[in-house]
């Protein structure tokens, strides 16, 4: 028993076609185009028959279009050709073109697609990494300039300290005030230079990891900072139980902790002495480092994913800059971390750091 097959209509399927499929002389015509080609392009089947199809391309891709037309007319196959084509009303399409010719009938039959939103895509995207690049290299610049100049002062302030007479100072607080203050520009050299030799190798902090002690860096960032802790009445606390080592960057690990214990005294609740907990946990195999403080807070749908941008600032202290969560952030995610916040207003914040398996 044999089955009738209805003959295929080829004529539809080049119609319905959403891809530009065209047929071209030689001599630069169109011979033969689907609707698409029309509603690409915006001109009717007339116009697009009456003039070479060079006419059409943008004047900038002209040359290099004629120059694989030639190929072309010697056989040999165009395969994902990308050119830009300018509409009836102006605007700019690109195309990408698989053109193969046949030397007998003088033709070349071609299959367009639009890839115009593909390249506005890429367009974009290529912005952002130049504008993402140009602001990297702005903050490098400034980093190095900050760090490298203020080094003379700081060590001009050491070589003062290191001239005191302590022999001549009777008063005991004096000499207790004389000698936080040393240790603190002692530290503040020390933190300078690591960020000046940082940088100077261009890939130091990016990828020099070493392991960490947590409980260490903070020691070290409470030294640094301890007239302020106790100027503001802040208590600190910290568990490092679950564990007290990770691989990471020891400058960032001490530069994380300076930003958030800073911010966290910065902006405390009026009338309300600092509280912060510092502690380690292991969730899923993953470690994490939670920071906890009862300040002001943030209004998470107010802050947005706004909250770890550069410059973003939220209270109107005016000591506020909008770079320390900024730099938090980039730490941590720089070497393949996260960091989450949990945080109403008036209930202060919940940082929680996800380092890197």
């Amino acid at each position: 028993m044999s089955v009738e097959v209805a003959p295929y209509n080829i004529e539809l399927f080049f119609e319905l076609s959403a891809d530009l499929l065209c047929i071209a002389g030689y001599d630069g015509y169109f011979k033969k185009i689907n609707p698409a080609v029309s509603r690409t392009l915006g001109y009717t089947e007339e116009e697009l028959f009456s003039r070479p199809i060079n006419e059409f391309v943008h004047p900038d891709d002209q040359n290099l279009t004629q120059q694989h037309r030639v190929n072309l007319h010697k056989r040999i196959p165009l395969l994902d050709f990308e050119n830009r084509y300018l509409t009836k009303s102006g605007e700019t399409v690109w195309l990408s073109w698989t053109s193969m010719p046949d030397d007998d009938s003088q033709t070349v039959y071609a299959i367009a697609k639009n890839i115009t939103h593909k390249k506005k895509v890429e367009d974009d995207r290529n912005t952002l990494i130049k504008n993402l690049t140009a602001l990297n290299s702005d903050l490098k610049q400034l980093t190095y300039a900050t760090s490298h100049n203020m080094r003379s002062p700081v060590n001009n302030l050491i070589t003062i300290f290191n001239m005191l007479d302590r022999s001549k100072i009777q008063d005991d607080e004096t000499l207790e005030f004389i000698e936080v203050m040393q240790n603190a520009a002692g530290n503040l050299r020390e933190t300078l230079n690591g960020y000046v030799d940082g940088l100077t190798d261009k890939t130091a902090l990016r990828s020099t990891t070493v392991k960490v002690n947590v409980g260490e860096a903070l020691d070290e960032v409470s030294r640094s900072v301890s007239s302020l802790i106790e100027s503001s009445g802040a208590t600190l606390v910290a568990d490092f139980t679950m564990w007290d080592v990770v691989d990471f960057n020891e400058c960032y690990m001490e530069s994380i902790f300076l930003n958030l214990i800073t911010n966290s005294i910065k902006y405390a609740k009026p009338g309300v002495k600092p509280e912060m907990r510092i502690r380690t946990d292991i969730v899923n195999g993953q470690k994490q480092l939670i920071f906890e403080d009862n300040g002001l807070g943030f209004d998470m749908e107010q802050v947005g994913n706004k909250l770890f941008g550069l410059n973003q600032k939220f209270n109107y202290n005016e000591d506020s800059k909008g770079i320390g969560l900024y730099l938090v952030h980039t730490h941590i995610t720089s070497l393949g971390g996260s960091i989450t916040l949990d945080s109403q207003p008036g209930k202060g914040a919940a940082f929680t750091l996800h380092f890197r398996g």
